[in-house]
């Protein structure tokens, strides 16, 4: 079964700060946590897959929600849910307790079969 993955992509506004934050929200939302916990899913940084032509310089990484065990389609689907909620729910925090919009974000699913 290919790898199934989620990678939270921040613009070129955020910087290494608002990747660490949104890495540490992300690890604290249940029931990411609950799964985190229980060995069943990864969060940690990788280096951006790259980005459109011509977008500005920012951090240059990203932040990847993988399973660590193969699951079941909708199991996977209520994950990237998850992910989704827990990004607006940082975005909003973000919001309130910094000067300044935050920086936006795309969810995306990626699957891998390690055949690149």
């Amino acid at each position: 079964m290919a790898d199934q993955e989620i990678r939270v992509r921040l613009d070129g506004t955020a910087d290494a700060r608002d990747v660490g934050a949104l890495m540490a929200w992300l690890a604290r939302e249940e029931p990411l946590e609950e799964r985190l916990r229980a060995g069943e899913l990864r969060v940690g940084e990788a280096r951006s897959s790259g980005g459109e032509a011509g977008a500005p310089m920012g951090v240059g990484s990203e932040i990847v929600v993988a399973l660590v065990s193969s699951a079941a389609t909708p199991v996977f689907s209520q994950l990237v849910q998850d992910v989704r909620r827990a990004v607006v729910a940082w975005r909003n925090n973000r919001r309130d307790v910094e000067h300044g919009e935050p920086p936006q974000v795309d969810v995306d699913v990626v699957s891998s079969d390690g055949n690149g």
